[in-house]
C-alpha cells in the first residue's frame, strides 16, 4: 500500500445512501496489483452483510475460482463469472450466454493459426464445469491458474460435453496491438473485449457484465439507484452504466474515468473498502489505506 493514500471523492450526494447491492471487479479494482485481497475485506463483508446489503464480485474468472477465494463467506452471495456471461447465487445458475460449438471451433482454429505464424498466444475455453486449454507449458499455466483453478488439459479443446461462456486468449505480448486485430472478423458478430494488458475475450453480443448485473438487479428487485459498482477496465464499461453509483478507480482506463459518475482511489490505495466505507459506514472504516 501507498504511504500517502488518495484522498476520496468529494462530490459524493449528501445523506443516506440505500444502497442494497455492490458489485466489483477483481483485478485491478477490488485487488492490489500483487493481486492480494485488501486489509479488512471479511470485516467490511460481515457489516454488509449485517446492513443486508448483498456484496457481489463480477470478474473475468471463472465461478469456481470466485467461490474458492470467498468460500468463507459465499453463502447469499452472487458472482458475476466469465465477463457476465454466467451469474449464480448459493451454487443455482441465474443467468448464462454461451457460444455455440461452431464458434468455439473456428476461435480455437484461429489461435492455433497464430501460434504456427509465430504469435505467442493461447486460448482458454472456458467451460461451465471447467476450463480447457491445449497448450501445456508452464509460462502459460501459470497464466491460467489464477483465474481457472478449474482447468483442464486437453489435446483438442474443441471437443467436449460442457456449455462453453467464452473463450480468453492470453497474449505473452500486447493483446489490443497482437490477438485483438487477429479477431477482427469475429467483431461483427461477437464482442472481442480487451480485459487486460495480455487478455482478451469473445462472447456473445449479448453478454457483459452490465446485462449480468441488470439481470441481477431484476432477480432481486435492486434498482440502479441502489447499486454501487467499482471498475477499471474496458470490461467493466457496460457495468458502470447499469448502477448509479458507479466509480472507477484512481488507476482505470481513461474510457471508464470518463463514463463513471465518480473515482475511488486506486485498488492499491485500497479504494474499494475506503469507499464503501466513507458512503455507508459514515467513514468508521474497518479498512486501513
Amino acid at each position: 500500500m501507498s504511504s500517502a493514500p488518495a484522498p476520496l471523492a468529494t462530490d459524493l450526494p449528501t445523506g443516506p445512501a440505500d444502497i442494497r447491492l455492490i458489485v466489483t471487479d477483481m483485478d485491478g479494482t477490488l485487488l492490489d496489483d500483487a493481486k492480494r485481497m485488501p486489509s479488512g475485506l471479511w470485516a467490511t463483508l460481515a457489516e454488509l452483510r449485517r446492513r443486508d446489503v448483498l456484496f457481489s464480485p463480477a470478474s473475468g474468472r471463472q465461478y469456481a475460482t470466485l467461490a474458492r477465494e470467498f468460500a468463507e463467506v459465499a453463502e447469499g452471495m452472487a458472482f458475476i463469472a466469465e465477463n457476465g456471461t454466467y451469474v449464480v447465487r448459493d451454487g443455482v445458475e441465474l443467468a448464462s450466454d454461451p457460444l455455440t460449438p461452431g464458434v468455439v471451433a473456428e476461435l480455437v482454429r484461429t489461435v492455433r493459426q497464430s501460434v504456427a505464424d509465430g504469435v505467442d498466444v493461447g486460448a482458454v475455453v472456458c467451460g461451465k464445469r471447467s476450463a480447457y486449454v491445449e497448450r501445456t507449458d508452464e509460462p502459460f499455466l501459470a497464466q491460467v491458474r489464477p483465474y481457472y483453478v478449474e482447468h483442464r488439459i486437453v489435446e483438442d479443446a474443441t471437443v467436449f460435453d460442457d456449455d462453453v461462456l467464452k473463450v480468453a486468449l492470453f497474449d505473452f505480448g500486447s493483446a489490443a496491438r497482437t490477438t485483438a486485430p487477429a479477431l477482427t472478423r469475429f467483431t461483427t458478430t461477437h464482442q472481442v473485449v480487451v480485459s487486460g494488458e495480455h487478455w482478451v475475450d469473445v462472447m456473445n453480443p449479448t453478454a457483459n457484465k452490465g446485462t449480468a448485473l441488470r439481470r441481477l438487479q431484476r432477480e432481486l428487485g435492486i434498482t440502479p439507484a441502489q447499486t454501487m459498482v467499482f471498475g477499471d477496465y474496458l470490461n467493466d464499461l457496460e457495468m458502470v452504466d447499469a448502477a448509479e453509483w458507479s466509480f472507477a478507480m484512481a488507476n482505470a482506463h481513461p474510457d471508464v474515468i470518463a463514463r463513471a459518475r465518480y473515482i475511488a482511489p486506486s485498488n492499491n490505495d485500497n479504494g474499494v473498502l475506503r469507499t464503501i466505507a466513507h458512503v455507508l459506514f459514515n467513514g468508521a472504516a474497518h479498512v486501513r489505506s
